[in-house]
This record gives C-alpha cells, structure tokens and sequence, in this order.
C-alpha cells in the first residue's frame, strides 16, 4: 500500500469570490500556517488531534479495499492517522518535496529510509561529521546486515567522488554539521551522488527549510529530527523523513507501515503547532548567534569559535547562497581540554546543561562527554571532537544575559589567580 499523494487544503476562508487558492505559490510563512488542515464538520480552527487507534469503516468491502491500498483513507494509526497526516504534508510543502513519512525520533527516520532503500551488500558514503548516534548506527548495526559505510570529511569534494565505488548506493551528510557547523555545497555533491547512481540524503536539522531547503539544491532526500527546532521548545520526540512518492511515499512508508517507527498523534499535533512559529524563531536565534560568535571570538580564554557566520570560517562563502543564514548553533573550543570546558559549563546560571538542541532555551553541553561520548577516540578526533570544545544552542532569551552567564566562567579561565 503506496501512501495517498499530498494534496493541500482549499480552506474557504482564504477564497475570494470564485478563486482556488493555490498553496504551493503560498509564502513560507503561510505554508508553515495553514498547510495540511482539512477541516472538519465541527468547523475548528486550530488543527484537531485524533487521538484514536483504529478507524471504523462503513462495510467490510471498504475495510478490504483500504487494507489492500486501493482505496485512500485511514486504517490504523501505525501508518495512517489525520494529524500525523498533517503535520507531514506541511513539512512536505516547507521542504519543497512530494511526500513526506513522519517517524518517531530522528534517528527512527535515518534508520527507515537505510531499511528501505538498502540492502545487504550495499555501501553508504557518509562524512565524518555526523551526529555521534548516526554513527554508532551506521557502523555497529547496520554493519550486522552487510551494509558498511565509509567516511570522508563533509567539504572536500574530491574525497567524496574518489571514494564512491560500484556499491555505494547512498550519500549521508549533515550541513551544517553538528557541532563544529562545517559545510558542504549540496549541489556539487548531489552531482557528484547523481553521476554514479547514487542518492544524497541530508541531514536538514540545523537549518531546517526555514533557513535550507537540501532538495531544491539537488538533494534527493531530506531527513529531521523534529525533535529540535521543528518543535522549537523541547516538548516531544519526532523525526521525518522527504522525498518523492516512489522512494519516500513507498519504499520508506512501507518500513514504517510494518516496522512501526511511528509518530504520536499527540506529538504529531505538538510538532504542527512548532511549524508556525518556524521562520521566526530560526531568523531571530540566528541573529543572536552571530552575535554570540563574534562576541565569542573576542575572548581571551577562547581559542576557535566555530560559526558558518563568520568571514573567516572555511565554508563561509556558502551563507547567504546555500543557507540563508549561520544558523542558531555555536561551538568554540578553550584551552585545557574537558576540566576547562566543564569549568565553563559548570559556571553557567542560565544556559540549560542539557544534549539537546533547537529550543527556545539556550542550551549547553559538552560533545565529548554526551553528544558523540559513543564514539572511539579516533572517531571524535576524525571529526574534530576536541575535549576542549563547547557547543552552544542559542535561543530566545535577552543576548546580554546569554553573555553574561558565559563570561562568568570565561573570565575564570583568563584569569591569572584562578
């Protein structure tokens, strides 16, 4: 059973007389609004949450049908539910793609399009700079099924091409990367993936379409953890997964449909109502991160700050062509390896001690020890994990009070008497 092609809503209350609307010539700001709500008889606004497990039918011969694909409607919300129906749609439209599965977390989206697209025997061609977890996946589980993955570093074109090979099916890669926001230009890369056979999937978290959109530069599929800033303030658990309606509407549809990484209705309403806001918080977080990295790189107790904003980082040329902007996450590195990095953390008031990301509360943490702490030695020093590095998530609160919680640890390490 192949999913229902998209189609969005015709809401009457945005028709002039006589005229259809036509949403995928709508602004960003009013597809992230009103995209995917199909309103019901009771006439409500906001979207409705259908918290059920199981749909009724109106006979047998339409519960075969429906079962059997040929016929659209809801089944069992394992796969077919109208709020999780709604929150894919709207994401499909922000993204740009034909169709769009929901899943669970981010990495239950990695792991259904690898499951749906892979096979044994099958190679994938990542970058080095990938979320500790996305590693672990790759090469201590997947491994297990005969599908092995190589890595090169994210920005160098060259090592990408030279390192295809006649298995490689798949690229992976996240930009900007997490933690140390380096970049590589996807429409290369997706000629590089396309001239051997192969498909590019990235990794949209950072940037989400609000400041990214990875298909229109070629990508051929786009995958998130929604949990971060899709949600925007650190409510539930999501991932999800955009594409075309043959590889993302059948093939991964069809692991989610039988595997059961599925999305809450629940959070699926939860991360809706984040899509709204979407566009505001990534612009107004971005402002204030490139204000914190330059601030930061003003410091005498930091060595690097890591920010695509700034002119001297390497890929800096690709903001304002690829992303629209640096983005919300910041790293910089202090001398003294983890006891000065802790310092630091340990220092902080107000800024959150916690792994995640893409809140509305500033965030802090130390990738060594929580992030990507699953990976070997060798593997954070191919990536570039120093223990003297700090990754920051800046949110929404006053940028002076931001600073301020930094400098407190920041001053404690430049100072002689400390």
């Amino acid at each position: 059973m192949a999913r229902t092609p998209l189609t969005s809503i015709t809401p009457t209350d945005l028709l002039d007389a006589g005229e259809t609307p036509e949403p995928a010539a709508w602004g960003f700001a009013t597809r992230a609004i009103r995209t995917g709500h199909r309103r019901t008889a009771e006439g409500e606004h906001s979207e409705p949450l259908f918290l059920t497990s199981s749909f009724v039918f109106q006979n047998a011969a339409e519960a075969a049908a429906r079962f059997a694909g040929e016929a659209p409607g809801n089944v069992y919300s394992r796969f077919t539910n109208p709020t999780v129906r709604a929150f894919e749609e709207r994401l499909a439209a922000l993204e740009g793609g034909e169709c769009c599965v929901a899943t669970a977390s981010g990495m239950a989206a990695i792991l259904a399009v690898c499951l749906g697209l892979l096979k044994s025997g099958d190679r994938i061609l990542a970058s080095h700079s990938l979320f500790g977890t996305t590693t672990v996946l790759f090469d201590k589980y997947l491994s297990r099924f005969g599908i092995r993955t190589s890595y090169v570093p994210l920005s160098d074109l060259e090592a990408w091409a030279s390192a295809i090979d006649g298995r490689t099916r798949l690229l992976f890669c996240e930009t900007p990367s997490n933690p140390l926001a380096e970049m590589v230009d996807l429409r290369a890369l997706a000629e590089i993936a396309h001239r051997y056979g192969a498909l590019l999937v990235v990794d949209n978290c950072l940037c989400t379409p609000a400041l990214q959109r990875p298909l229109a530069l070629g990508s051929d599929l786009v995958v998130h953890s929604a949990t971060k800033y899709l949600d925007g303030q650190g409510r539930c658990l999501g991932g999800a997964v955009v594409g075309d309606r043959q590889r993302v509407g059948e093939e991964v549809y069809g692991v989610l449909r039988t595997a059961g990484p599925s999305l809450s209705p629940f959070n699926a309403w939860v991360l809706l109502k984040g899509l709204e806001t979407l566009e505001l918080r990534m612009l107004a977080q971005a402002q204030a991160a490139q204000a914190l990295a330059e601030w930061l790189r003003g410091q005498p107790a930091v060595l690097r700050v890591h920010y695509p904003g700034l002119a001297d980082h390497p890929q800096y040329h690709l903001v304002g062509t690829q992303q629209r902007t640096g983005g919300a996450l910041v790293s910089f590195e202090v001398a003294g390896g983890r006891a000065a990095a802790w310092r630091v953390i340990d220092s902080t008031r107000l800024l959150s001690i916690t792994a995640n990301l893409g809140d509305v509360k500033t965030t802090i943490t130390h990738p060594a020890t929580t992030t990507h702490a699953r990976l070997t030695p060798e593997q954070r020093a191919a990536a570039g994990i120093s223990e003297g590095l700090i990754r920051i998530a800046v949110g929404l609160e006053a940028l002076d009070d931001i600073k301020t919680d930094l400098a407190r640890g920041l001053n404690a390490l430049s100072c002689p008497c400390s």
